[in-house]
């Protein structure tokens, strides 16, 4: 596998596949109970287009309980090491504790996504520039456990930009390469519907700060309390979102469903890139 760089603003999104590890996901559907399920859904997931596949074995869904590290550990080191092995795109690991950042670089991840953009442990950003590898930085007011507990902001677009400002400047004194660097507003983590309604309107508010921008939109309540629907009738509307994500600056899609949100952006991106 090559070395990676996350694609510059306005060069084309790409997509990233989840795996998912933790029973205690908001969506149950998305769940590998086992390394063979995992491996099957990655390399399902390679040939529907994925440009990344990011790995999670701790839930951070609203309410949540964090999870030992240990636990985390073996969860993902051996869906890890066997990915490294067998697929050729880069990986990515979602996780905001050094000890398993470290661990899981170790055995080849290429990328660290922190839920706490490098904010809560002072060393994770060492870590991360000491095997060159790639992060993503995400904002949360609060924790999992308790983020959606009547979330509140004096300036939400302001306060956002301002932590995710902090998170770069943070990674990039660590020499964290800035071509591996990208931020997340973190759509459901602290924020009402309205404050994510807010953030996907006011995109450019964080394509400025000059990183990539990821969106992490995939069948969460947004979409759901939208629509009136359940987690397993959400495609539709998380293409949408995804779809005005693109067409307003961002980066990188998250997803559960990588063929049809690949077909998604393909097409927009045709309409977007056609001369005339």
């Amino acid at each position: 596998m090559t070395e990676f760089r996350f694609p510059s603003s306005g060069g084309g999104a790409l997509v990233m596949g989840i795996i998912n590890l933790s029973p205690d996901s908001f969506y149950g559907d998305s769940h590998c109970s086992t390394l063979e399920q995992a491996l099957a859904t990655a390399n399902r997931m390679v040939q529907e287009g994925a440009d990344f596949l990011d790995i999670g074995a701790e839930s951070s869904r609203p309410g949540s309980n964090p999870l030992d590290e240990r636990e985390e550990l073996k969860r993902l080191l051996p869906v890890v090491e066997k990915l490294v092995e067998s697929i050729h795109i880069p990986i990515s690991v979602d996780t905001y504790k050094p000890r398993v950042a470290q661990a899981v670089l170790q055995a080849g991840a290429a990328i660290i996504n922190d839920i706490t953009g490098l904010q809560r442990f002072p060393e994770m950003a060492g870590i991360i520039a000491q095997f060159n590898a790639g992060v993503i930085l995400m904002h949360m007011q609060g924790n999992p456990k308790t983020m959606q507990d009547n979330p509140g902001y004096a300036d939400l677009l302001t306060e956002v930009s301002e932590y995710l400002s902090k998170s770069i400047n943070i990674a990039t004194e660590a020499k964290i390469d800035v071509h591996k660097i990208a931020i997340d507003p973190g759509i459901g983590f602290g924020k009402s519907d309205s404050h994510n309604l807010q953030i996907l309107k006011n995109l450019q508010c964080f394509t400025a700060l000059g990183s990539p921008v990821l969106l992490g939109l995939s069948r969460k309540s947004l979409i759901g309390n939208i629509l009136d629907v359940p987690v397993e009738e959400r495609l539709e509307g998380s293409l949408s979102a995804a779809v005005f994500g693109v067409i307003n600056g961002a980066s990188i899609i998250r997803t559960h469903d990588v063929l049809a949100t690949c077909r998604a952006v393909k097409v927009v991106e045709s309409i977007m890139n056609i001369k005339g």
